[in-house]
């Protein structure tokens, strides 16, 4: 039987410059991926509806509905992989980016060979994702606590009334890593390392968006957080605790 996978990764480029859409169809055809091309929000859900996407690379600035819209609306039907292309290397475009879940961020102007190597960055860890997910693996590394259940093999977060709790890709690597050293005090900087896993600059408030993205899915009152304290000058520290199972 062929290999349900043998045709390439989709793309799916939204941004509003027509000729930044050519180029960046053109590069990834050449490098042997398939490309979808749309100017818009209309365009970009005509676009989902269609077809299978693997991946989104998605302007912050767009005529009408900007991408951080659009960014929230992804993310409310589906988990795919999304890039957020940013109009100034600012810090605040990165961290607003990653608030909405977006899993990597690349600041205009770019390089091509970047925006490729951050691509199949993210589309690596997503493939590694979804093997692990399918995997059945008999000793499946798993977590309990404050009615919530992290099973890491098959990635998800499940309440005690089965209800999954979506996270993107970094939402679920940061809470792993909180959760597997709960109690301890994790400095900024090494959550950067240990989540992003790659060479990027440890941002305070990039790593600040992603805790906080979290409270609100699973704080009780995100306001005044339970679970996920912070620790002043230093950095955070899961503080309930997380019963660690082998299912």
């Amino acid at each position: 039987m062929a290999n349900a996978r043998a045709l390439p990764e989709h793309i799916l480029v939204v941004d509003d410059d027509p000729r930044i859409r050519q180029m960046l169809s053109r590069y990834f055809e050449e490098e042997g991926y398939r490309v979808s091309l749309a100017g818009d929000g209309d365009e970009m859900r005509a676009c989902l509806d269609k077809q299978p996407i693997d991946i989104i690379l998605l302007d912050l600035v767009l005529p009408g509905e900007d991408g951080l819209t659009l960014a929230r609306g992804i993310r409310a039907r589906s988990d795919v992989p999304l890039i957020m292309l940013t109009g100034r290397n600012d810090v605040v475009d990165r961290v607003v980016g990653l608030e909405v879940g977006a899993d990597d961020y690349i600041a205009k102007p770019f390089h091509l060979r970047e925006v490729l190597a951050r691509i199949r960055g993210v589309l690596r860890r997503r493939q590694l994702q979804l093997s692990q997910s399918d995997r059945d693996a008999p000793s499946a590394e798993v977590y309990y606590f404050e009615g919530l259940r992290l099973d890491i093999d098959r990635r998800q977060l499940v309440s005690d009334d089965g209800r999954e709790v979506p996270l993107t890709t970094g939402e679920f690597d940061m809470l792993y890593v909180l959760v597997k050293h709960a109690g301890r005090v994790l400095q900024r900087e090494l959550l950067m390392d240990l989540t992003r896993g790659r060479n990027l600059e440890a941002f305070d408030r990039t790593i600040d968006a992603q805790i906080a993205r979290l409270r609100r899915k699973i704080e009780r009152d995100p306001s005044r957080p339970a679970l996920i304290k912070s620790v002043r000058g230093v950095g955070y520290v899961f503080s309930a605790r997380a019963t660690r199972q082998h299912a």
